[in-house]
């Protein structure tokens, strides 16, 4: 007794010493991860190649403003019936705005204010409105103050100064355009360090309590979850501080539920073999020793083909997503890492009483062979052909509405699911002005072609008017000034007829480029309007390109991991389908229940990235369990102990993803919303009929082929 105390030392301070370790980490981490968004870049222009026309047009525009800086247009709505007198007082005000400092600073709005701008508001033609353009420098969407982002701040100011201003006059306002919409974006994201991450932790939480019983064991894989989460947060903020990586507020939702997720899954499928081998070992060092080896495998090839598929977003356009790809790379790595080293100390040192009041004892009993899994799995094995043919044809008849899925995009003020103010000064403003007003299309021309140009431009049904860059502001009873020409180029605005964020606004670009190439190919057309359609494309093209090369190293890990061919293509195919069910059942609810106005062009590949990525998880989890089942008693028979041993713990791996993906909807965010429901559904979808009836029944029926070329497809035990 005494010798063997002494053996159970060495594993005991080993565990002990990687809890200290650990416990330093997070000691340093976790104060960083929450100045994460800090670092965020959340301005589109940003986000496109150096090839895209509007990112060219924007590098010729530059030297036509005023400042070094880009315009970031920012509208100043008034509402109500204007005379004289109210907009002369809009005009005083106006004239004061610069000098007027953001609340609890020394930072006067000049100097987000492009130098030598004169403000000044126009009346609506019906008089009922007046229009004011804020021009903002670029630095504001980039710039903090007091570490927290500058926009979002100066324009709340705006708002509560203006309506502080002007309420009493009888007049109501809005703050819109670019700047406002992106402030909102930012007020959207921001809370992702608060209300988002705190909700997922209570859903997670609640899901472990049920899935545990225990009052006490859901407290190790939640507290290794947060660690593994501020261990990547504290990554990503050096690398994106350090401009090695793109953050924005997307990434970073992402992000904390994925790792969350993710890490509780692996957790969750430790756990379970750690309690299965305790049933078999009198020593739990012995038994996480052996609940490591069991689990390892299938960690690794899961988080490894979740990391490939991620980093595969490296090949995309847009930087957005080439800048998600190692962000949510780094996070499946430090759930991995967490899991695999954090957790088994953690459960070693708290010992068997941390399971209670259902502790595991030394009894060899496999509690997991009896119970509801046992009864799925006895019905697989009677009617296996009918099983799976008959959850093919479910899958299939959900699938087939994917081909009618809405993702042509959406307009800025679309993309929110509730009506903050900038959408609603959006909506306000079409009832007075062009919609295109305050954010016109920007065309770079030869000074010679200007006149054919114009004219080109006025004849467009979607243009309104069109007006070179002047040399200065027009001001009442002063000379008029000239048109402005640079290097022999002018620039041209062309104000749209309809709102300039708008799907329609988007696809009058390829038109209005048309036409102007045709005058000269060396024509640019630039601007807000022109850096979102430039965005679709690049989105379209990712489409193209990232999925196939996805499913080519899916498809290679699966092979390399199951040691055969015809599995990894089968679980592939599987996959793809219950992917295209989740995508026809999208379509049905954004268009029928949640009224939705469509979806991002980017959202099939976000969507395609996590169900893809993720759901092959399960199957991994399954298959490497049945392989192992099968070199001992077949695999007929050990495709249904695989599926009766597993089923409870990828079910709740399942449940817990899902949820995670799920919380995604508190934020105000249509896209993320949207990504969230497709996740959560697909995922349930997974776990509940791919990997509990599908692949079982599939595997069942082909039999011992199933691992061909391996050795094990001449199996003699089946």
């Amino acid at each position: 007794m005494k010798s063997g105390s002494i053996k159970g030392r060495k594993p005991l301070w080993i565990a002990i010493i990687a809890i200290v370790a650990w416990l330093g980490i997070s000691s340093v981490a976790g104060p960083t991860f929450g100045k994460l968004s800090t670092v965020q870049e959340n301005d589109n222009s940003g986000f496109l190649p150096d090839n895209a026309e509007s990112t060219k047009t924007a590098k010729v525009t530059v030297k036509f403003a005023d400042s070094a800086n880009d315009q970031l247009p920012t509208l100043l709505l008034f509402l109500g019936d204007m005379d004289v007198a109210k907009l002369g007082a809009i005009n005083q005000y106006l004239a004061t705005l610069s000098n007027k400092k953001v609340p609890g600073t020394e930072i006067a709005l000049s100097e987000y204010i492009i130098p030598g701008s004169v403000l000044a508001a126009f009346p609506s033609q019906d008089g009922k409105a007046a229009l004011a353009n804020i021009p903002l420098n670029s630095k504001v969407a980039t710039d903090n103050i007091d570490d927290k982002p500058a926009l979002p701040q100066i324009i709340k100011f705006i708002r509560s100064d203006l309506a502080t201003n002007f309420d009493s006059k009888g007049l109501t306002t809005n703050v819109t355009g670019f700047g406002g919409i992106l402030a909102d974006l930012f007020g959207a994201f921001g809370s992702i360090d608060s209300s988002l991450l705190l909700t997922t932790l209570a859903v997670v939480s609640i899901i472990l309590i049920i899935v545990y019983r225990s009052p006490f064991l859901w407290i190790l894989p939640l507290f290794s979850a947060v660690t593994a989460l501020s261990l990547a947060g504290t990554i990503i903020y050096y690398l994106a501080k350090a401009n090695v990586i793109d953050l924005n507020g997307q990434s970073q939702g992402i992000l904390s539920v994925l790792v969350l997720g993710a890490a509780t899954d692996y957790a969750l499928l430790l756990i379970s073999r750690y309690r299965e081998e305790l049933h078999h070992h009198d020593s739990r060092y012995e038994s996480m020793k052996i609940a490591l080896r069991g689990v390892l495998e299938p960690i690794v090839a899961s988080g490894s083909t979740v990391i490939a598929g991620l980093l595969v977003l490296l090949l995309s356009d847009l930087s957005s997503n080439r800048g998600l790809g190692p962000v949510g790379a780094i996070g499946i790595a430090s759930s991995m890492i967490t899991v695999l080293t954090f957790l088994p100390a953690l459960l070693v040192v708290f010992g068997r009483w941390i399971f209670w009041p259902k502790v595991p004892r030394f009894d060899d009993v496999n509690e997991q062979l009896t119970g509801f899994w046992s009864k799925v799995g006895t019905g697989v094995e009677r009617h296996p052909k009918r099983t799976w043919i008959s959850a093919a044809v479910l899958l299939t008849v959900l699938a087939g509405f994917s081909f009618t899925l809405d993702a042509k995009g959406l307009s800025t003020t679309q993309a929110f699911s509730g009506h903050p103010d900038s959408v609603v000064g959006q909506e306000k403003l079409l009832e007075h002005f062009p919609g295109g007003e305050g954010s016109p299309v920007q065309i770079v021309v030869k000074e010679k072609d200007v006149v054919a140009v114009t004219t080109s431009l006025k004849s467009n049904k979607d243009v309104a008017f069109v007006a070179p860059q002047l040399t200065g502001p027009v001001i009442p009873g002063a000379p008029a000034p000239t048109t402005k020409i640079v290097d022999g180029l002018v620039l041209l605005n062309a104000t749209l007829a309809v709102t300039a964020d708008s799907v329609e606004a988007r696809n009058a670009i390829p038109a209005i480029r048309d036409a102007v190439h045709a005058i000269d190919p060396e024509i640019l057309v630039g601007g807000g309007t022109a850096v979102q359609y430039d965005t679709d494309v690049a989105s379209r093209h990712d489409n193209r390109l990232i999925i196939p090369v996805v499913l080519l190293i899916i498809a290679l890990i699966l092979g390399l991991l199951l040691r055969s061919v015809f599995a990894a293509l089968l679980l592939l195919g599987t996959v793809i389908l219950s992917f295209m069910a989740t995508l026809g059942v999208c379509q049905l609810v954004f268009a029928h229940i949640f009224h939705f106005p469509g979806a991002d062009t980017s959202f099939p590949l976000f969507a395609f990235i996590f169900l893809v990525a993720l759901g092959i998880d399960y199957n991994i989890f399954l298959m490497t369990r049945v392989r192992e089942e099968a070199q001992k008693i077949g695999t007929r028979k050990g495709v249904i102990k695989g599926l009766t041993v597993t089923g409870g713990v990828i079910t709740s791996a399942g449940i817990v993803l899902a949820a995670t993906f799920a919380v995604l909807g508190v934020l105000p965010l249509v896209f993320l919303a949207e990504l969230g429901f497709a996740v959560a559904f697909g995922v349930l979808l997974d776990t509940t009929i791919v990997r509990s009836l599908l692949v079982p029944a599939l595997v069942h029926s082909i039999g011992p082929k199933i691992w061909w070329p391996s050795k094990l497809q001449h199996e003699k035990i089946d």
